[in-house]
């Protein structure tokens, strides 16, 4: 019995903060947890950028209305969920994430809130729990369930590194070359194709 577990942005959809750093013409806004291990720490930065430039929900939402999922990602979760049950673990937000699970046929995310004031000022942030993708996978271990993982950036080592298989798909050369231990994928067929083996394997 196994979980596929993945990453949202920059495994299904394109990073919301790269686009809104786009669509704001805001570069600070560009960093993620590719660049920042410590999502705490990029969040609250995050949150004062938005504070100083007096943008909230709403202008993210607008941006975020406007993003498709990556070409070729819907498709692949359509194949993966009719093989096994998928559970997409995000450090991203309900109030982000709901469009977009819209376009993705409603998978089941696991994810944060914002904590949001009557204006639409975003004032802070609930994670679920700590170290929310790496307390995720091991509750699935202690019901009884292998899990598979796949991610992207820093914030996903834990899931990838304490599943019976993971995998990188689409990251960057310095996170390869930091764990060259773990397999590293850029198409979905080629990440499909190593899912079913490990399936295979359990």
């Amino acid at each position: 019995m196994y979980i596929v577990c993945l990453d949202l942005e920059g495994v299904l959809v394109p990073e919301i903060w790269i686009k809104f750093a786009e669509e704001t013409n805001i570069p600070e806004l560009k960093k993620t947890t590719r660049d920042e291990p410590d999502y705490d720490k990029l969040m609250k930065y995050r949150i004062g950028i938005l504070k100083e430039h007096g943008l909230g929900l709403k202008e993210i939402q607008e941006t975020i209305a406007k993003i498709d999922p990556m070409p070729g990602a819907k498709e692949f979760l359509d194949e993966l969920r009719a093989m096994t049950q998928v559970i997409i673990i995000s450090d991203t937000f309900e109030q982000f994430a709901k469009p977009l699970m819209k376009k993705l046929g409603y998978p089941t995310i696991f994810c944060n809130t914002l904590e949001v004031a009557d204006d639409g000022e975003i004032t802070g942030f609930k994670m679920r729990v700590e170290q929310s993708k790496l307390t995720t996978v091991k509750a699935l271990h202690s019901i009884g369930y292998d899990t598979i993982a796949s991610g992207d950036s820093y914030n996903d080592m834990g899931m990838i590194q304490n599943s019976a298989a993971g995998f990188l798909f689409k990251s960057t050369d310095a996170i390869k070359a930091q764990f060259p231990e773990i397999k590293a994928y850029e198409t979905y067929d080629e990440l499909l194709n190593a899912i079913k083996e490990a399936a295979a394997d359990l």
